[in-house]
């Protein structure tokens, strides 16, 4: 007896050694590891489940990485879609995003209610409406709808929102997707016409009556009067010329406006910029006798830009500061850092300065503090809208300073390269 007993012993011993290396090759199995196939002779129904769990295990893992494969394509084509898209579950809740809308909102947490991100009520109660069931639990509104939005910031974005709710929800809980279409670049070029038709047929309907009046004069009275001819042909090239100006002026806002909302990602050197446009109103400067002193301080650091439009903002800065300054005065200006990630330039003269009920008004189309000084002085009311639009194109900052009497500052505040 005693001898059978000691044999149990050993072979239950052996047997429940065997069950506790099939149950640690079970658990290697669940830890998402390949162990090597454990020897069970002393328990060869487990040996066949241990075969039969390797198998399933291998199975497991080759489904587990064929679904994320699929995941990781299907993510893929979301990020490369252009337009922003944000997917929500039953509860508005974000549960997936695509790089366009991280781009364009900022980094996007999941499961943050969808009013966290975007806070306006019409959409907000568009996706209520579109999520919303019965007591039967089927949905009540129709699967699709639109609606305009504007996103806050500098410069606004104007886009519509479509929102679609899909027949059952995605794997990752995605109910109803949203896709934000930008309008910005459509609405502004319809604003543009039509402000282009108002502002050009106001500007120009005086220099083309002075134009026909001349003509008709010519023709008629001053056929035979050398004097006459010669005066009203200078008058008209002047008109002429006003004219060409006010078309430059208009088309060059208007493809500034165009792309507004895309922002320029370039190296300048702001010393080289302000160096090329004092070279080219020196001959200005002189007629007019004004300097124009350039300080820039050591190592300013490169702006984030577009070289040919910052040339256009400082020349028409600079130019119009040559235009008002006193005769034997200096248009001064400084280039500086301001912060840690900013550069600041600023066009100071030395005039009549500007009364501070028109500060707020000067960056306005065609609007003139004296027009009858502008007009004979050669502007078009547009320098000032040009750099508006520019500087907000760069995500800077125009600020306007005047003490009447003395003169003005005009300060140009950019980003610089990180």
């Amino acid at each position: 007896m005693a001898g059978i007993a000691l044999a149990t012993a050993i072979l239950v011993q052996r047997y429940l050694g065997s069950l506790a290396r099939f149950a640690r090759f079970v658990g290697e199995l669940s830890g998402e590891q390949e162990p090597a196939m454990p020897r069970l002779p002393f328990a060869p129904a487990t040996e066949e489940l241990a075969s039969a769990a390797a198998t399933l295990a291998a199975g497991w893992r080759r489904q587990r990485a064929s679904i994320d494969n699929l995941a990781q394509s299907a993510q893929a084509i979301v990020d490369g879609l252009p337009d922003p898209l944000i997917g929500v579950d039953r509860q508005r809740r974000i549960v997936r995003t695509n790089r366009a809308a991280r781009a364009l909102l900022g980094s996007i947490g999941a499961e943050r209610d969808l009013s966290t991100v975007l806070r306006h009520p019409a959409l907000l109660s568009a996706i209520d409406a579109l999520l919303e069931t019965g007591a039967d639990g089927n949905f009540v509104n129709p699967d699709q709808t639109a609606v305009d939005l504007v996103l806050s910031g500098v410069p606004e974005v104007e886009v519509i929102a479509h929102a679609r709710r899909l027949p059952r929800a995605a794997a990752d809980g995605s109910l109803a997707l949203i896709v934000l279409h930008d309008t910005t670049a459509l609405r502004r070029a319809e604003r543009m016409r039509a402000d282009f038709v108002a502002n050009a047929s106001h500007e120009l309907k005086t220099p083309i009556a002075g134009l026909l009046g001349f003509i008709e004069t010519l023709r008629g009275p001053a056929r035979d009067d050398a004097a006459a001819r010669e005066r009203f042909l200078g008058i008209m090239a002047e008109q002429a010329d006003r004219m060409r100006r006010l078309v430059d002026d208009l088309l060059t806002l208007s493809r500034i406006e165009q792309h507004e909302h895309a922002r320029p990602d370039s190296a300048v050197d702001l010393a080289r910029v302000l160096a090329g446009v004092r070279d080219l109103l020196q001959l200005k400067a002189l007629a007019r006798g004004v300097a124009v002193d350039i300080a820039v301080d050591p190592g300013l650091p490169r702006a984030l830009g577009d070289y040919d439009e910052l040339t256009i903002v400082f020349q028409n800065l600079i130019d119009n500061a040559l235009k008002y300054a006193r005769a034997g005065t200096a248009v001064k200006v400084t280039a500086r850092p301001a912060g840690t990630d900013r550069v600041a330039v600023s066009v100071g003269d030395e005039s009549d300065g500007i009364p501070a009920a028109h500060l707020p008004r000067l960056t306005e189309r065609f609007y003139r503090v004296d027009n009858a000084r502008s007009r004979q002085l050669g502007g078009t009311g547009l320098g000032l809208a040009i750099v508006k639009h520019v500087v907000n194109r760069h995500r800077g900052r125009l600020d306007i300073r005047s003490t009447p009497g003395k003169g003005s500052v005009f300060t140009v505040t950019l980003p610089v390269v990180p």
